[in-house]
């Protein structure tokens, strides 16, 4: 199997939606590339992973390159998003693309027909998945987009593990790096109206909630907002400070605040144990640039693993034959 989580930088707003014509995302053709020249080891399955903007990148002809780039090397391709809040409480959602070499015994996966008119196997499997996790853009790409290979289906549950409140994974002893009160003020005066009247009630109530807040620039103008809905907003590289969440804590009339620490950000990830380095902004950038631990084990208990074993008793049917 052969993985890659290629630069997102240029299929977001902080490569200015440039696309594969940017120098970072478009290193996933070095990806392309480097399976090619393989040829008879290629891998028999291969998997990518990014953010949203993968399918709406240049209205859906950045997905479209690399699906062709995949196909064209002999794998049949499946797409689908995944989002970590089913998981962990941070929302994360990602566009995952699973490719299966047509040198693999059939499988797991229902393959697209030819014949259009024919209500198959395929149809069934992608129409009845979630929307969440076939949203309608990309099911409009996936139908709109030929193939030298084709499209293959995989039957994908909708996740339904319990998940955490980020007020469980969040440090909330005195030893932490609370800010003091000029700080804390300089970002409530950042709150929007609504956010700022939210908190101001929960105060006056003497609530307790634990929440996360971003710095975003709203109209020219930076503004704080906090999530109250017991999930972290998707963990980002620490590219100045509007990139990097901060801790909101509430209890009983006192309120606190502070950048979230790195240990923090590994629990958002699904790996709590995770060995830290000395330096904090390394840590923040590795975390904020992963994939969500849990995420993927879900991936390869449904998927992958699945996969794999169809073809080792495939295999050992052929032998025996």
């Amino acid at each position: 199997m052969a993985t890659a989580s290629f630069p997102c930088i240029d299929l977001s707003l902080a490569g200015h939606w440039r696309g594969f014509a940017g120098e970072h995302s478009s290193t996933f053709f070095g990806f392309a590339k480097l399976l090619k020249t393989l040829d008879d080891r290629r891998p028999k399955l291969v998997m990518l992973e990014n953010v949203t903007g993968f399918i709406t990148s240049q209205g859906g002809k950045d997905f479209e390159a690399a699906v062709r780039a995949l196909a064209e090397l002999g794998y049949w391709i499946d797409a689908f998003v995944l989002d970590a809040r089913y998981f962990v409480p941070q929302s994360r959602p990602r566009v995952f693309v699973i490719g299966l070499h047509e040198s693999m015994a059939p499988s797991i996966a229902f393959r697209k027909s030819q014949l259009d008119w024919i209500a198959d196997r395929w149809t069934e499997t992608v129409e009845r998945a979630h929307k969440s996790i076939r949203p309608p853009k990309l099911l409009d790409l996936i139908r709109s987009i030929e193939l030298p290979t084709g499209w293959a289906a995989f039957d994908i549950p909708f996740p339904k593990g319990h998940r955490l409140d980020i007020a469980q994974l969040i440090d909330l002893d005195d030893e932490q790096a609370w800010w003091d009160t000029l700080a804390l003020t300089k970002h409530l005066d950042m709150m929007n109206d609504r956010h700022r009247k939210l908190v101001d009630d929960m105060l006056s109530a003497g609530a307790s909630f634990v929440g996360t807040i971003y710095r975003r620039k709203r109209m020219g103008k930076t503004q704080a907002e906090v999530r109250f809905d017991g999930l972290a907003g998707c963990l980002r590289t620490p590219k100045g400070g509007s990139a990097k969440q901060i801790v909101i804590a509430l209890d009983k009339g006192r309120l606190r605040m502070r950048w979230m620490s790195a240990r923090e950000y590994a629990r958002l990830q699904g790996a709590e144990t995770f060995p830290l380095v000395a330096n904090n902004i390394q840590n923040l950038y590795g975390f904020g640039d992963a994939v969500c631990v849990p995420v993927i084990r879900w991936i390869d208990e449904h998927i992958l693993s699945p996969v794999f074993e169809c073809d080792s008793r495939s295999q050992r049917k052929d032998r025996e034959l």
